[in-house]
């Protein structure tokens, strides 16, 4: 790979320690001569504004972190990577103790390039349109503050599929099949696929299974409710649903790109060390 001359190092403004690692990472990599420009994950004006410039983002928090820093970048075809000061970061490169060893291999050219499946989703209500959203994790249709089920009438590829009754719908990206997704019981699909997975939340007298999609699959949900629901996209963003909205999810045309150092084995190892340590 390429080496790289320039990077984007951003912190999460409420965990003061990633602030200070992000300052360190800032210093060690202008004795380097690489050009670092910073921001925070939160503060998305300034983000975006040095992203298109550099060639890789350096992301310092959570899962959270990388995902919001990702689709930022995403757009720009822009190379991401992170370093975990969260609890669990399966989607992390590096941690507080190794970014000394790791950084200077990727400036040098010694990494490679992990593309991930991102999600678009539609909200519309008759023919307006909410809301257009892009997810690395997962979208998903629950039900408000109100404890009833949400009804959902879902069409695969414009076909009618079933009803559910439940608390919520999550489509999840194989990148967010760790995430919710698996703690509501759907399966765990490696970065290498591109599939789909549509998995309800505590069905009721309905389909209570986790279906695997692929890649080329529509979503289309119209919500029923006596009250409202919610529509999330990666767990950030929040738009609120009425009965009869329509959530059409596919497919993005952007993908989220990981700039990887370790090997290309890594995901199940990874997988069961955060697991059996968590």
């Amino acid at each position: 790979m390429q080496a790289l001359r320039s990077v984007a190092v951003l912190d999460h403004p409420k965990v003061p320690a990633t602030g200070e690692v992000a300052a360190e990472i800032a210093e060690f990599l202008a004795g380097l001569k690489i050009s670092v420009a910073r921001a925070t994950t939160w503060d998305t004006a300034a983000a975006e504004a040095i992203i298109p410039n550099v060639d890789l983002v350096i992301v310092l928090g959570g899962d959270g972190s990388l995902l919001r820093a990702a689709r930022m970048a995403a757009p720009h075809g822009k190379l991401v990577t992170s370093v975990n000061m969260g609890r669990l970061g399966f989607l992390s490169e590096m941690e507080p103790d190794t970014w000394r060893d790791v950084l200077p291999r990727m400036m040098a050219g010694e990494y490679w390039v992990e593309e991930r499946l991102m999600l678009r989703t539609e909200a519309r209500r008759w023919e307006k349109t909410l809301a257009v959203r892009d997810a690395l994790n997962d979208v998903v249709i629950g039900r408000g503050t109100l404890a009833r089920v949400v009804r959902l009438q879902v069409k695969l590829d414009g076909t009618p599929f079933t009803t559910y009754a439940c608390d919520g719908l999550i489509v999840a990206s194989p990148t967010g099949s760790t995430a919710y997704a698996l703690a509501a019981g759907g399966p765990i699909l490696p970065p290498t696929l591109h599939n789909m997975i549509l998995v309800p939340i505590a069905p009721h007298l309905s389909l209570d299974q986790p279906i695997v999609l692929a890649p080329t699959s529509v979503i289309e949900a119209r919500i029923s409710t006596d009250h409202q629901a919610i529509l999330t996209v990666d767990g950030q963003n929040e738009i609120t649903l009425k009965s009869d909205d329509i959530v059409r999810v596919s497919a993005s045309p952007l993908v989220a790109r990981l700039a990887r150092a370790q090997s290309q084995d890594y995901f199940f190892k990874s997988l069961m060390s955060r697991i059996n340590g968590g």
